[in-house]
């Protein structure tokens, strides 16, 4: 019998990886394109050879050679069991690779903005804008700059599937990527939710460690139906989607001005930035570091699902460009047209 070596089996479990978060067919080349962000260096042919085995262990499907493949059934299991230590630091490791893509500029305002994609059922999208009007509103989101498509449309590198209008909101990761090119590093430590109190954050209730985990914490927390967002809009008091950095003392000045020119274009992410190794929302702060707390860009999409409006989310997912995002009310509008369009064409 012959084994796979820890090597080759890391580049398949790669590729299945790749092929399970696209919600379509992908070929060769696109998958060696990504390959590099997981840190393989394989050209197209070596990809087609390791495809071919997947097929022959039932992993994978031809659907053509232009569309390319998909997982099975048995693929998508595999995913779940494989290589579990190479899972663990997965969240981490898809931070520091959208903090790198992130190319925004905000005196120039473009560039490429790090964002969430959630997938909602066509037929339930009108009701779940009405129950995401209030966090935007209420301002508990990274950014009320959103984009709408509908199925068969792309928002950045998803392809919206069939029966799905896909929802890009901005990802908290903007914070990483604007300040790593000020020159400022900042450090990922945990996603969380924090609990509000009279509007006011009071502390951290639940807490998952980035660098040990294989997923992002804001799915895990929405679909536990662990948040109150809807609670905290309406009374105050609640428990809201959040996240936890940390910047060295000296980056301040630069970490602030950086935060101020994000804000004037449309990111007001911050909750509390706090002071010099002190404590932030009950969470202890390193040595000349300061704390600070990022509201999570799923909160929107987290109220849809209290009301009983699920979507698939795709977290820290992909990069959008800045000049594609439009204001939420204005998204809305937008729908609303298309829909009217559909009606008058049917």
């Amino acid at each position: 019998m012959v084994f796979e070596s820890h090597g080759t089996a890391r580049k398949e479990t790669a590729i299945l990886r790749i092929l399970g978060d696209s919600p379509e067919p992908l070929g060769a080349r696109v998958i060696a394109h990504h390959l590099k962000e997981h840190g393989f260096e394989l050209g197209e042919r070596a990809v087609r050879y390791h495809l071919k085995l997947l097929d022959e262990r039932g992993l994978t499907y031809l659907v053509s050679k232009r569309d390319g493949r998909i997982l099975t059934d048995k693929g998508l299991a595999e995913i779940k069991s494989a290589l579990v230590q190479d899972k663990v630091g997965f969240a981490i490791s898809k931070i520091e690779t959208l903090s790198f893509r992130t190319s925004f500029d905000c005196e120039k305002r473009q560039g490429l903005v790090p964002v969430n994609i959630s997938l909602f059922p066509r037929a339930k999208f009108e009701a779940a804008l009405k129950a995401m009007r209030p966090a935007f509103a209420g301002g508990l989101c990274t950014s009320d700059l959103v984009a709408v498509a509908s199925e068969g449309k792309r928002l950045g590198e998803i392809t919206v599937p069939e029966g799905k209008i896909g929802f890009a909101t901005v990802c908290s990761i903007i914070y990483n990527g604007a300040l790593l090119k000020a020159g400022v590093p900042m450090d990922s430590r945990f996603g969380g939710i924090l609990q509000m109190r009279r509007h006011v954050a009071v502390r951290f209730v639940e807490l998952i460690d980035y660098a040990g985990c294989s997923l992002d914490p804001s799915t895990i927390f929405i679909k536990a139906r662990m948040t109150s967002v809807h609670t905290a809009l309406d009374s105050g008091d609640g428990e809201i989607l959040a996240n936890f950095r940390e910047i060295p003392l000296i980056c301040r000045p630069v970490a602030e001005k950086t935060i101020a020119d994000l804000g004037e274009a449309g990111f007001r992410g911050v909750v509390i930035m706090g002071g010099t190794s002190e404590p932030v929302c009950e969470m202890p702060v390193g040595l000349d570091k300061i704390g600070l707390v990022l509201f999570g860009g799923l909160n929107p999409v987290a109220t849809a699902e209290e009301v009983g409006i699920a979507a698939d989310n795709l977290a820290m997912s992909t990069v959008m460009d800045y000049q594609e995002l439009v204001r939420f009310h204005e998204a809305v509008n937008d729908y609303r047209d298309l829909v009217r369009f559909w009606q008058v064409s049917k």
